[in-house]
C-alpha cells in the first residue's frame, strides 16, 4: 500500500495485555460508501496516499495497516453522571492502530460504530450516520477555535437500518474513525482500582508517563497527576473560550492527554448562558456550560483516588489542588487567543477576561457568543470593522467601553491575519443547532451532501484565518 516515509506504526497499548483490552473483530457491513476522509490529518501520519478503495479497505472493512496489531476493545469503568458503572468498556468501537505523527506524538486510530465487543452490554455496536456527521462537524470547529481535540479521520456509510429511541427510526448507519492523542481514560485507572490491583495501576502509570508525559520522571506518580491536571485545566479553559458544551463529562470521556474526544450531545452556545446544557437527559445541569470546569475537577479527584493505591495522599492532593490556579491561568490565555491579542501582564489579562465575560453577560441573547470574538479579533486593528458591522448597535454602553478599553490595552497578535478574506464576511462560522439539523436534513431527505461539504470548506477557511495553535 502507498504509505509514505512519514508512516510510523507503533502499536503500544495491546502490549499491556488482557487486563487492559480484548482482541475483537470488526463487523461485516453490507455496504461501505466513503462519505468523508480527512486528508490533512492523514498526511500527518503518512496515509494520505491511499486510494479511496484502499481507504475503505482499512477504515470500512478494517484490513490491518502495515505493522499494526489486531484491533482491541479497551477495558475501563467510569462514573456516569457521578454514579459508578463497573460494566463499561469499548462497546461499539476499538483501537484500530497506533502510529507516530510528524511531531513525534503517539496517536490512535479509534473507531466508533465498528461492531459488537465483549463490552457491548446488549447494544448493537453501531453508529448512526447522523452521529458521525455531528462528530465531524464538532471536531472540525473545535480545532478551528484552538481546542485540543481528536479529529474525525474517516466516515463510511455501512448500509444498515438502525433502531434508536431518541431519533426517527430506522436510521442510516456508519462507522467513524477518529485520530486522537490517546484513548486511555480516567476510567481505565478506575477499573484497575476497582479490582484492587495496584500492580495494574503501576503498569498503567508507567505506560502513560513514558508515552504521553515523558517529562515526568519515572516513578513520580504525583508528577504524572500534575501533568494530567494541567492538561485538563487547559482543555476546560479552551471549551469555555470556544463557547462549547461537551454534554457528557463522565470519567470515561476524559483522557490522560487533555484532548477532547467522543462527541455525543454537544452544543455551542448561542449566547452567554451559564446553565446551558447539551444533553436532554442532563436534567439537573450537572454538565452545563459553566459547570464544566467543576465536572473536570471532580473527575480528576476520582483519578487521584485511584493513584492513592501507588502513592502517598498528600502529594497527590497537592497536585490536584493545582487545578484551580492552572484553570484561571489557562482561561486568560484562551481568551487572549480567541481575541487575537498578546498578553499585557497578568493583571491586564485578567481585566480583559473579566470585562469580556461581563459584556457577554449583560448583552444576553442580543449578542451571540461567537460573533463578539470574530468582530473584535485583533483588538484595536478590528475596531473600524466591528463598529461598521451588523452588530455595531450592540457595541455601546459602560460595560462595552470597559471591555474595549481592556482589549485596546493589548497589542494585536499577528494583525496580518485580518487580511484573510474570512474577515471580510459579516458573520463568523458557527455551529448552532439549527444549522447542524439543516445540514443533516439535506442528507436524510435527499442524500444531498453539498451543504455538509460546503460547511467543512468554510470551517477550513476559518481555521486558516485564525491560525490558532492546537
Amino acid at each position: 500500500m502507498p504509505v509514505s516515509r512519514r508512516y510510523r506504526p507503533e502499536p503500544r497499548f495491546p502490549d499491556l495485555g488482557s487486563e487492559f483490552c480484548d482482541p475483537v473483530a470488526p463487523a461485516a457491513f453490507p455496504q461501505t460508501t466513503l462519505r468523508y476522509r480527512n486528508d490533512r490529518a492523514a498526511a500527518e501520519v503518512g496515509l494520505e496516499g491511499l486510494t479511496d478503495a484502499e481507504w475503505i479497505a482499512h477504515f470500512g472493512r478494517f484490513e490491518p495497516l502495515p505493522g499494526q496489531a489486531a484491533p482491541v476493545a479497551m477495558r475501563y469503568h467510569g462514573h456516569q453522571f457521578r454514579s459508578y458503572n463497573a460494566d463499561l468498556g469499548d462497546g461499539r468501537g476499538f483501537l484500530a492502530a497506533q502510529l507516530r505523527s510528524g511531531d513525534g506524538r503517539l496517536l490512535d486510530l479509534g473507531t466508533k460504530g465498528s461492531g459488537t465487543t465483549p463490552w457491548s452490554r446488549g447494544g448493537d455496536g453501531r453508529l448512526t450516520l447522523k452521529g458521525g456527521v455531528r462528530e465531524i462537524l464538532a471536531a472540525t470547529l473545535l480545532e478551528t477555535l484552538g481546542v485540543p481535540t481528536s479529529r474525525a479521520f474517516s466516515l463510511i456509510e455501512t448500509g444498515e437500518a438502525l433502531q434508536r429511541g431518541d431519533e426517527p427510526s430506522p436510521t442510516r448507519s456508519a462507522v467513524l474513525v477518529r485520530l486522537g492523542h490517546s484513548h486511555v481514560r480516567f476510567g481505565t485507572f478506575q477499573r484497575a482500582a476497582w479490582h484492587e490491583r495496584p500492580d495494574l495501576i503501576a503498569t498503567l502509570v508507567e505506560h502513560v508517563r513514558g508515552l504521553y508525559h515523558p517529562g515526568v520522571a519515572a516513578g513520580d506518580v504525583p508528577g504524572l497527576l500534575r501533568a494530567v491536571v494541567e492538561a485538563s485545566a487547559r482543555l476546560s479553559a479552551r471549551w469555555i473560550a470556544a463557547g462549547f458544551v461537551h454534554g457528557v463529562l463522565n470519567t470515561d470521556n476524559l483522557n490522560v492527554t487533555g484532548e477532547s474526544f467522543d462527541y455525543g450531545p454537544w452544543r455551542f452556545l448561542p449566547h452567554y448562558e451559564p446553565g446551558f446544557t447539551a444533553a436532554y437527559f442532563d436534567q439537573f445541569g450537572l454538565y452545563a456550560f459553566a459547570r464544566q470546569p467543576e465536572a473536570v475537577f471532580w473527575n480528576l479527584t476520582q483519578l487521584a483516588g485511584c493513584l492513592k493505591l501507588v502513592a502517598e495522599a498528600e502529594p497527590l492532593t497537592e497536585a490536584l489542588n493545582g487545578f484551580g490556579p492552572a484553570y484561571i491561568r489557562e482561561l486568560r490565555t484562551a481568551f487572549l487567543m480567541r481575541l487575537g491579542v498578546h498578553s499585557a501582564g497578568e493583571a491586564a489579562d485578567q481585566t480583559l477576561l473579566d470585562t469580556t465575560l461581563a459584556f457577554l453577560r449583560e448583552s444576553g441573547a442580543a449578542l451571540r457568543w461567537e460573533p463578539l470574538f470574530f468582530d473584535w479579533f485583533g483588538g484595536f486593528a478590528s475596531s473600524a470593522r466591528a463598529l461598521a458591522g451588523p452588530r455595531a448597535g450592540l457595541y455601546r454602553g459602560e460595560t462595552f467601553e470597559a471591555f474595549r478599553a481592556a482589549l485596546f490595552d493589548h497589542e494585536s497578535d499577528r494583525p496580518e491575519r485580518l487580511e484573510h478574506p474570512v474577515f471580510a464576511a459579516a458573520d463568523p462560522e458557527e455551529l448552532l443547532i439549527d444549522e447542524v439539523e439543516a445540514v443533516w436534513a439535506a442528507i436524510a431527505a435527499r442524500d444531498d451532501w453539498d451543504p455538509f461539504a460546503a460547511k467543512l470548506a468554510r470551517l477550513e477557511a476559518s481555521r486558516g484565518a485564525y491560525a490558532l495553535s492546537r
